[in-house]
């Protein structure tokens, strides 16, 4: 559409203007009621007498369209307002051309733009917040056009570019360019620069940008707390929390939404559960409840997660697939897939997530022909393509089982490179199938990935050492020396009385360490007499006898277990979380405990969740 450019210059007819003609008032009063069908009769009976309404009608008409979708109406009317000569006012042409980008028609809205005489700031803003979805480039380009036009940003300006910004130095820029415009007090622009600045995981300054305002309001403060706990600093996001409501503001969903995910990544199920009391005005909020599921999915409380979701009124496939996957992280595979098969029944179809979910419950049940079945049917079925998850959940699952062939076939037609997380995943199989050969390839790979991942050193050590290969344990040992790599120290924490208590290896500064070793060593001498053994191929092979059974004892998981029975009933669960795998012979120890002490133990781990009780563990000795 050239209409502007090829029009320029003619004379308008001397009724270009609001005519008082029954016609034009007719017309008006369809648009400003929205009445399209009749609105669009209307005015192509006034074109055929060539008349016009005022630019507020023609407006208003522009928003009925954009507001119902009609495309071909909308692209009508702008043909009718350049027709005959007759020049809009530059609002109405505004109002034009953010009809086209609510259409997604760039190339429309840039042939408008771009024949524009005249351009204000709401002309430019409009295109830049069209680019700021996915045509980052352009989003900046045009900011520095709108520069040389002469034309001032204002605060929906940076707003919409802010969101464009494709890394940490183009935000600074931007920054530095809101301070010298004076727009950095705005509200709108803060609350951009805090959202930008937590993407990009630079969670000081979003702080400092924070912090610098004298006024806030809640859209604000969900900024920050939403960003801390997006970057997984649970405990920043909480303590912003609390000063946001001694700053006497309510949470809202996007609050509780936030905070919930705090609770989440810090497996806090009680502060949880008193987080699920203030959802409880806000129901029917599905996008809080998803959250709510997940929360307790990921706290190891199945219970209070199959409650939640099953009052649910609305579900979406967020929901189910939250729910599948809750089930089998937890152990609980096979009432994963039965919940599966209910949600193909309600009508809701499987994404993406939801196969991940299927798969891993596959996975950690051992179930390889029904995992093979959706991971070659998933597009078939469900239209989703295997993504790199699916392919090393179906490796997990072939190495698992012990067809190691089958799972090295399957990296190498992988459409995707596999990462260390795939050979990671390899590696476990082999290490548990004592495949030694193709565990020190797998190792290798993972070297060549992360040359800093302590962990991969340290197995590939220990595979050196069980086949009597010292020379390479060596090596192995000055790489790390040299690089300067250390194995992560285990560490666990459990939630007692509101209170977050930490557990490392080696560390003696909890309050009641002492008492907590005493204890401990007593009942390690009390569960070794019903059977238990030290399984010392958890530890580092440079340890000798007692030394390596020394290691095992003081795992953090162990002193988080022993903390937990001295403080809580045996009607409470022992929930503890923990940074790296629980290692074999913890979770022998785990289930002992449960079955001598009748305490129900829960051990979240980075893979999966592990429910102890009665001597039994959900996972089914299958992880």
């Amino acid at each position: 559409m050239k209409a502007i450019s090829k029009l320029k210059g003619m004379k308008p007819p001397l009724r270009n203007v609001a005519d008082p003609s029954p016609l034009v008032n007719e017309f008006a009063n369809f648009c400003h009621q929205w009445d399209l069908h009749r609105a669009m009769r209307a005015m192509d009976a006034m074109e055929r007498h060539g008349v016009f309404a005022d630019a507020i009608t023609y407006s208003e008409l522009i928003k009925c369209c954009s507001a119902r979708g009609a495309v071909q109406e909308g692209k009508r009317v702008h043909e009718h307002i350049f027709c005959k000569g007759y020049e809009p006012k530059m609002f109405v042409v505004n109002t034009l051309l953010n009809m086209y980008v609510k259409f997604n028609l760039l190339e429309e809205a840039e042939d408008l733009f771009d024949e524009m005489p005249e351009r204000n700031v709401v002309s430019w803003t409009t295109m830049i917040s069209a680019y700021s979805n996915k045509l980052n480039d352009k989003a900046l380009k045009c900011l520095i056009l709108m520069f040389r036009e002469g034309v001032r940003p204002n605060m929906f300006t940076y707003s919409s570019v802010l969101r464009a910004c494709d890394g940490l130095p183009n935000l600074r820029q931007l920054h530095c360019g809101i301070i010298k415009t004076g727009l950095e007090s705005d509200v709108f622009v803060r609350s951009a620069l805090i959202d930008v600045y937590s993407k990009w995981s630079d969670l000081d300054n979003a702080l400092g940008v924070f912090d610098e305002m004298p006024t806030r309001d809640l859209v604000v403060w969900n900024s920050i707390i939403g960003g801390f706990a997006q970057n997984s600093d649970g405990n920043e996001a909480l303590n912003l929390f609390k000063r946001m409501k001694r700053a006497g503001f309510l949470a809202d969903q996007a609050t509780l939404t936030s905070v919930l995910r705090a609770c989440t990544g810090l497996a806090l199920l009680e502060l949880g559960r008193q987080v699920h009391v203030h959802i409880l005005k806000f129901d029917q909020d599905l996008i809080l409840n998803n959250a709510l599921i997940d929360m307790y999915c990921k706290c190891g409380s199945l219970e209070d997660a199959n409650s939640a979701f099953s009052r649910m009124v609305e579900k979406d496939v967020i929901s189910w697939s939250t729910m599948v996957a809750g089930l089998a992280q937890n152990g609980y595979s096979r009432q994963a897939l039965e919940l599966f098969e209910s949600m193909k029944e309600s009508g809701s179809r499987p994404n993406y997530i939801t196969v991940l979910g299927v798969l891993f419950a596959c996975s950690h049940a051992g179930l390889v022909e029904k995992g093979w079945y959706y991971f070659r049917s998933m597009k078939k079925l469900f239209g989703v393509d295997p993504g790199r998850e699916h392919y090393g959940c179906l490796i997990d699952l072939l190495g698992r089982a012990g067809r190691l062939d089958e799972a090295v076939k399957l990296m190498h037609e992988m459409e995707c490179e596999p990462d260390s997380v795939t050979w990671r995943t390899l590696l476990g199989a082999c290490r548990v199938h004592r495949n030694v050969d193709l565990a020190i390839y797998a190792a290798k790979k993972i070297i060549e990935l992360e040359p800093e991942d302590a962990g991969t050193y340290i197995l590939l050590s220990n595979i050196y050492a069980n086949t009597q290969r010292w020379e390479d344990v060596a090596e192995v040992r000055k790489i790390m020396t040299n690089r300067g790599i250390r194995k992560t120290p285990g560490c666990s924490w459990i939630e007692v009385d509101k209170q977050i208590h930490v557990f490392i290896l080696g560390d003696t500064s909890h309050p009641k360490i002492e008492e907590i070793v005493r204890r401990l060593n007593d009942l390690i001498e009390r569960v070794m007499r019903v059977g238990y053994v030290p399984d010392t191929n958890f530890v580092l092979q440079d340890l000798e006898g007692e030394q390596k059974e020394d290691s095992l004892r003081y795992h953090s998981e162990k002193l988080a277990i022993m903390f937990g029975l001295m403080n809580l009933s045996r009607e409470k669960t022992v929930r503890i979380r923990k940074n790296l795998r629980i290692c074999g012979d913890c979770h022998v120890f785990a289930k002992v405990v449960s079955r001598m002490e009748h305490q129900t133990i829960v051990i979240r781990d980075p893979i999966r969740y592990h429910h102890f009780q009665d001597g039994v563990c959900s996972c089914g000795d299958y992880w």
